[in-house]
């Protein structure tokens, strides 16, 4: 296995890598720095955030750099203010050995007298931010016509967060002679323009493959309804007997209501989104940074350049919009050779854009169930026995106290002590899950090609018959369950066996719309259906039905007896919508 005494650094660096406690360089590390060091030339890098990119190309610039000139000789760009102050503090860790080395941090939303004084005062290396240095180059103090290295990292992001005319403007004011080093996890079109553009013949140098998932990231799915969502994450935090991660929202209001019902139910959760002032952005991400909490609820853009490395979950409570997102968000676990775990909350009808990830990583997302009340309760139980059998015990420190924790336990046998001792933790996961519902939905039926008469020839309508021959008449219901309560006609047809406490209802088409479907029923059963439906409880919604008129169905209709609750197509012409009146019924 290659250390780094192998790669050709100095003494300096060599002796801060070993303070630092790394022992072997990553794969970008080993390729990276002995070419850096050798070859004059322009690289491209394609590695995720955590595969240890910044030693890569800060330890061969700190070597090559001329201490004697007080001029700025490297540039590392960066696309946010935490991200920029993280890079310059590992920047200043390696080169702290290095005598005379100055190095300057330049980003928005700080005073600029502090910026301008390390700039003039020869820094050596600068990170900054795009826009605070492009405002200080446009002010004349930001000289870069001594730039030998200029680092573009996280360069897909920066394009993102709208820099675009920021960069072309850097890229255009900078040395001629300088060698431009691009890292990005992802390769979009913008990113390529700046390579094709700004850069000579670069060598490629890729951490992976290109646009794949981290190999030390497990992939898991769980489909789930909309309205279970957030018990869904509940469950899959309390079945984790550790668990050190971020929870991912598409909006500020996700985050702000997933963050208060965490709190509210007993978890330790932060929320990070773009209404947070900067010192409050900072406290967040501090205390996060320090594992309390050790739950961070974030949307994209606000946990942008928030850097942790020891992350052990990523949980997609809403997929994102670009593929590339969810593979930055998982990215931020599985670093510096740890495993970790990516789990996605999918609805119900959004499981295309699981295998459109699924394409871009080029390795399956496993689908999981829910975990039940059964298995979590079983979970939190062995995290309690594991927790006992690896304690420390500080005698020293409990000695005082013994002979009083003796006294009162005196007479209570074994056994009594035992399950005492279970219950105190426990008994709040049995009030919890004991009796707790089973949130994994029911399988949607694979369709076949002959399906697509049945379903209208879309996701929402298709006709179902079960319970025997029909006498001839069918009556529509309308109910207030619709596509905004996440239901399918699986779900529809299992409201119906579970209202009416029976499998032998006679069913027609099923047309879903936004807020209500219509469900045709026999009318011979109609009523039953009907008074069976008003009123009751669906995932605490009560039913309110409408009745349309009776119509006739078509002669050629045939009907399958089944005695399960699985949907069976109904093979004929449709029966006719016109002339139908309704008639509302209170409930």
């Amino acid at each position: 296995m290659m250390t780094f005494d192998e790669l050709g650094l100095i003494p300096a660096l060599l002796e801060a890598i070993t303070a630092r406690g790394f022992e072997t360089p990553t794969p970008i590390q080993a390729e990276m720095i002995p070419f850096l060091l050798n070859e004059e030339r322009d690289v491209t890098g394609l590695a995720q955030t955590g595969t240890g990119k910044t030693a890569a190309f800060g330890l061969p610039i700190l070597q090559k750099i001329d201490i004697s000139k007080a001029k700025t000789q490297a540039l590392i760009l960066a696309p946010t203010r935490e991200l920029c102050q993280q890079v310059s503090r590992d920047i200043s860790e390696y080169g702290k050995k290095i005598k005379g080395l100055r190095t300057a941090t330049i980003y928005g939303g700080a005073a600029f007298g502090p910026q301008i004084r390390d700039l003039r005062g020869g820094a050596h290396v600068v990170t900054a931010t795009p826009g605070r240095l492009k405002d200080l180059l446009d002010k004349g103090i930001a000289d870069l016509s001594n730039l030998k290295y200029l680092v573009l990292d996280e360069a897909d992001q920066m394009l993102d967060m709208g820099f675009k005319d920021e960069l072309d403007a850097i890229l255009e004011s900078a040395s001629d002679d300088r060698n431009t080093l691009l890292f990005s996890a992802t390769m979009p079109h913008d990113v390529a323009r700046i390579a094709k553009n700004y850069m000579t013949n670069p060598h490629e140098i890729v951490a992976g493959e290109k646009n794949k998932g981290i190999s030390t990231v497990s992939h898991n799915f769980y489909r789930v309804h909309a309205s279970d969502k957030y018990s869904a994450l509940r469950r899959l935090i309390d079945v984790q007997s550790s668990i050190y991660g971020i929870v991912f929202c598409r909006t500020r209001d996700s985050v702000k209501d997933i963050a208060s019902r965490l709190g509210r139910d007993g978890y330790a959760a932060d929320a990070l989104h773009g209404e947070l002032s900067q010192v409050q952005r900072e406290s967040v991400m501090g205390r996060f940074r320090q594992g309390n909490p050790s739950l961070l609820i974030a949307t994209d853009v606000a946990a942008r350049g928030l850097d942790v490395d020891n992350l052990t979950h990523v949980i997609h409570f809403d997929l994102p919009d670009e593929t590339a997102v969810y593979n930055h968000r998982s990215g931020r676990t599985g670093r510096a050779g740890k495993t970790g775990s990516s789990l996605a909350l999918v609805h119900m009808r959004e499981g295309h854009r699981i295998r459109r990830i699924e394409k871009v990583l080029g390795r399956r997302i496993e689908e999981a169930k829910i975990p039940g009340g059964k298995e979590i309760c079983e979970a939190r139980l062995m995290n309690l026995i594991d927790r006992v059998t690896e304690v420390e015990v500080n005698d020293d420190a409990i000695a005082p106290y013994l002979d009083d924790v003796r006294e009162k336990l005196d007479g209570m046998e074994r056994e009594t002590l035992l399950r005492k001792f279970v219950s105190v933790e426990f008994n709040r996961f049995l009030k919890e899950y004991g009796n707790a519902p089973d949130l994994n939905p029911p399988p949607a039926p694979k369709r076949t090609r002959r399906d697509s008469e049945y379903f209208g020839g879309s996701e929402g309508g298709g006709n179902f018959q079960r319970g025997g021959r029909s006498s001839g008449g069918m009556v529509k219901l309308r109910v207030n369950l619709g596509r905004r309560q996440s239901v399918l006609p699986p779900q529809l047809i299992g409201l119906v066996n579970q209202a009416t406490h029976t499998r032998n209802i006679r069913l027609g088409r099923i047309d879903i719309n936004t807020d209500w479907s219509d469900i045709q029923v026999e009318a011979s059963m109609a009523d039953q259906v009907e008074k069976s439906l008003r009123g009751f409880d669906y995932r605490g919604m009560k039913i309110r039905v409408e009745r349309g008129a009776e119509s006739r169905e078509p002669r050629e209709s045939r009907g399958h007896s089944s005695g399960s609750s699985a949907a069976y197509p109904s093979k004929g012409r449709r029966s006719s919508n016109k002339n139908r009146q309704w008639k509302k019924r209170k409930g």
